[in-house]
């Protein structure tokens, strides 16, 4: 009897466990695709993140279902500033930033929902593990899973009455920032 007790409580502590959030690197570098059914339009982005000064660089593709455009934009959080130019036109557009910077990493609510790995998992350098979880940001439900134990992003869904849902996929990421100078606003943009 003392025995089962002894499991019991053993499996009941584990399964308490739950896993928390992680937490993502603070710096990193990449690509990202972002799909937003509702409006038909993919955005292919090479990225740089720095959420200890609130910055982020995207050289953006976006993708309609008719046009192609080219933007590089710069989200100067720390500062208030957007810097949006168009590659095509080479027109620049210095403006206020009114949206709060949102960290791209998961929040420390976040619910984890479960672990899988993807690739061979005989092979250390052929597979990764990734762990799951879901939340609410603002009200609005989101999905995310990461990389362990590093905590790389690699997907983030999200879904709201206003914008529908977005997902992201992330790929290529490198932690840290390799060339400080991507946070200098483009020359063709205004001081």
């Amino acid at each position: 009897m003392r025995v089962l007790v002894a499991i019991a409580v053993v499996c009941v502590s584990t399964l308490a466990q739950e896993p928390k959030p992680c937490e993502s690197p603070k710096q990193f570098q990449g690509r990202i695709a972002r799909f937003d059914p509702k409006d038909k339009v993919a955005v292919f982005v090479r990225l740089s993140y720095d959420a200890d000064n609130r910055r982020v660089r995207e050289l953006e593709e976006i993708d309609t279902t008719s046009t192609k455009d080219y933007y590089d934009v710069l989200y100067l959080h720390n500062v208030g500033l957007e810097y949006r130019l168009n590659l095509r036109t080479k027109q620049c557009n210095k403006t206020v930033l009114t949206r709060p910077f949102v960290p791209m990493h998961l929040p420390s609510d976040a619910h984890f929902r479960g672990e899988a790995s993807m690739g061979e998992a005989s092979n250390p350098d052929e597979h990764v593990i990734l762990a799951f979880f879901e939340g609410k940001f603002e009200g609005n439900f989101y999905a995310a899973s990461v990389t362990v134990p590093n905590c790389f992003p690699v997907a983030f869904d999200f879904l709201s009455k206003q914008t529908g849902l977005i997902h992201t996929t992330y790929y290529d990421i490198t932690g840290g920032i390799h060339d400080p100078s991507v946070f200098i606003p483009p020359s063709e943009c205004p001081p």
